[in-house]
């Protein structure tokens, strides 16, 4: 049988991650990944994400500093550039369910440089919005753009080059611990290996509910929208933030980057499916829904060009999990509900840490696997 210090189970964006560092760090690694690699079932394809410090929870704020950090670091490691910053609003209506007095505090907390603007003084910077008066708005200097593919890419390039033994079409079909460590069954055969780093997002409740190990996951299918305004130079990076607005209904965007076409989606759209069920063909109720958003907010956006979908697997509360699970030790769990590709570089590292060091230079107490496992 052969045999790893580390498997990593699932090759998105997070499990990526986890095999770069831990190659980096010289451990023997295996990265499993049932379909092809750069495949467009899960939530990690596409271009442009979001990469913010601009939380109202200080433990994700604190996180993402890490992020940004590791963010420089992956750049300098590779020489490629995976970050454009931009700047960014989020837009919180004062008779919704958040409050913007949450995201001051935290990024207050984390001396993170902010300001707290009013619809007059939005539109004066940025007159592409169009804001209502109940409006209250929270900019963030260093918020800006992942490019989505290229990181994921960027990763699985550098673990080979640390020596990962990544292979794409294996897939896991149970995971076996024994005490001394967990054999990994796969199609292509079995593998021993002292720990089990599972980033498998919708995927992962196949290989944890047989260990009485699941953990309660919300499966949907989400999809971007990719609108054509008719004077693109206004939504350049240099005239245009990245933006979210905070309502019962979420909505986020972006400035133009590399088409001229700025993009944006509805975020937790509710249109559950399974990845088995999945239909991958995009609602024309929520394009219908997201195009009135953008006509109203953004009266410049111009019409929708091209949709495409996407697949979140969301915890209670959107809470992370990074942790190992309680009643198996030797299994770690990374799960990033639908908001974690911002911290990508950082989540790798810490999963890589809890493999291999047993616990994580950054406070991980937020993220236990026993507390999402309890959140139903």
């Amino acid at each position: 049988m052969e045999s790893f210090e580390v498997a990593v189970v699932g090759m998105g964006a997070l499990g990526s991650a986890a095999t770069y560092h831990l190659a980096r760090r010289g451990a023997r690694v295996v990265a499993l990944e049932q379909f092809e690699l750069g495949h467009v079932r899960g939530a990690s394809h596409d271009t442009s994400r979001i990469v913010r410090t601009s939380y109202g929870a200080s433990a994700y704020v604190r996180l993402a500093q890490s992020a940004y950090r590791d963010w420089a670091d992956l750049e300098a490691e590779s020489g490629e550039r995976l970050l454009t910053i931009t700047g960014g609003v989020i837009m919180i209506p004062t008779d919704g369910p958040y409050s913007a007095s949450d995201f001051t505090a935290a990024l207050t907390e984390c001396d993170v440089a902010h300001e707290l603007l009013s619809p007059a003084e939005v539109q004066a910077r940025w007159p592409q919005f169009r804001l209502p008066e109940n409006v209250e708005t929270v900019y963030t200097a260093d918020t800006g753009i992942a490019h989505a593919s290229r990181t994921v890419a960027t990763l699985q390039m550098r673990a080979r080059v640390h020596g990962a033994d990544i292979r794409d079409r294996t897939p896991v079909l149970a995971l076996e611990p024994d005490g001394d460590g967990v054999i990994v069954r796969t199609a292509q055969g079995d593998i021993r290996v002292g720990k089990v780093i599972v980033t498998a997002d919708a995927w992962t409740n196949e290989l944890l509910e047989p260990l009485g190990a699941a953990i309660p996951l919300d499966v949907m299918q989400e999809q971007v929208t990719y609108f054509r305004p008719e004077q693109p130079e206004q939504y350049d990076r240099s005239a245009f933030p990245v933006w979210i607005w905070e309502d019962d209904e979420c909505y986020y965007g972006f400035p133009t980057y590399g088409e001229p076409t700025i993009k944006a989606a509805r975020d937790v759209s509710e249109n559950r499916m399974t990845p088995d069920t999945r239909s991958f063909v995009p609602s024309p109720e929520l394009i219908e829904q997201l195009a009135g958003f953008m006509h109203d907010v953004i009266p410049g956006s111009g019409p929708a060009l091209r949709t495409v979908t996407c697949q979140y697997a969301l915890t209670k509360d959107r809470r992370f999990v990074l942790s190992a699970l309680p009643q198996h030790p030797d299994i770690i769990v990374g799960l990033a509900a639908g908001h974690g590709f911002k911290f990508t570089p950082a989540l790798g590292r810490v999963l890589a840490e809890l493999a291999l060091d047993g616990e994580s230079t950054d406070d991980l107490s937020e993220f236990a696997a026993a507390d999402a496992m309890s959140l139903v």
